[in-house]
């Protein structure tokens, strides 16, 4: 993932959403990180994908907090799967995929 700052941000938006296609991009505020800018493409699946390894970068989780958070990820994922007529066995193929 590549990381600017919020003032090459304001500098250079179009080379901004060029890179933001093909990658995320983190954007930072005083060395700290304030937003994330991916492209989604039309692809749900590759956006899906994206925002897991996004999560993953910026903030990794561990050991029990790890299999908490994805459950809660799970549940809350779950009424949305239906209306992506994606389900719960290809969400646990795209988080053992992405590992």
């Amino acid at each position: 993932m590549r990381t600017i700052t919020s003032l090459e941000a304001q500098n250079h938006f179009g080379e901004l959403i060029d890179t933001s296609q093909r990658e995320p991009v983190l954007i930072t505020r005083r060395g700290r990180p304030v937003s994330v800018l991916f492209s989604p493409n039309g692809d749900t699946t590759h956006s899906i994908v994206q925002l897991m390894k996004l999560i993953r970068e910026i903030s990794p989780l561990k050991d029990e907090t790890a299999a908490i958070a994805f459950e809660e990820y799970v549940q809350r994922f779950a009424g949305d799967a239906a209306k992506l007529d994606i389900t719960e066995e290809d969400i646990t193929a795209l988080v053992h995929a992405n590992r």
